[in-house]
C-alpha cells in the first residue's frame, strides 16, 4: 500500500509493482482503499505493510488497519524500524533494526465503536512504545538533516 504519487516515478513504480504494492490518493482514498488490500489479503498468501497512522511521519492511528484486519480476520503485526530516516541515508551503512511485537487480533464480531478504536489504538501504541524501548529508548523519528 503506497501513496499514488509515488508511481508517478518509473522506476519506483517497478520497483513497487514488482513487490506487488498498489496505489492509495491519501487527499481522496474512497472505498478501495480498503476493499483493494482485503482482496488481495483473502487471496493471497501476501501481508500488508501499513503505517496505522496513513504515514511515517505521524503519531495519530487511523481506523483503516483495524477495518482491514477485521475484515480479513488476520492479525496485525506492531512492527518498529529504528535506522536511516531517508532513502539516501539507507547507502550510508548505518544499523538497522526491524523489531515484530505480538500479533493483535480483532474479532470480526467487535464492533468498531468509538471507544473500541481508542482500545485498539492505546493497544497499538503501547506495542510500539515498549518495541521502540527494548531497541534503543533515545531514537528519534525526526530527521535531524531538515532541522538545520
Amino acid at each position: 500500500m503506497a501513496k499514488k504519487e509515488l508511481f508517478q516515478n518509473p522506476i519506483i513504480r517497478w520497483i513497487l509493482l514488482h513487490v506487488n504494492a498498489f496505489a492509495v490518493d491519501r487527499s481522496n482514498p474512497g472505498p478501495s482503499a480498503i476493499k483493494t488490500p482485503v482482496k488481495i489479503l483473502k487471496k493471497t498468501d501476501l501481508s500488508l505493510i501499513v503505517f496505522p497512522s496513513g504515514t511515517r511521519h505521524s503519531s495519530e492511528l487511523k481506523g483503516g488497519a483495524l477495518l482491514i484486519a477485521q475484515l480479513t480476520g488476520l492479525p496485525l503485526v506492531p512492527t518498529v524500524y529504528q535506522g536511516p530516516l531517508t532513502f539516501k541515508r539507507l547507502f550510508s551503512r548505518k544499523a538497522v533494526t526491524v523489531d515484530f511485537g505480538e500479533p493483535i487480533y480483532i474479532d470480526r464480531k467487535t464492533k468498531l465503536t468509538a471507544e473500541n478504536q481508542a482500545k485498539f489504538d492505546e493497544q497499538m501504541q503501547t506495542a510500539f512504545d515498549q518495541l521502540d524501548k527494548s531497541i534503543n529508548p533515545d531514537f528519534k523519528y525526526v530527521d535531524v538533516s531538515k532541522k538545520k
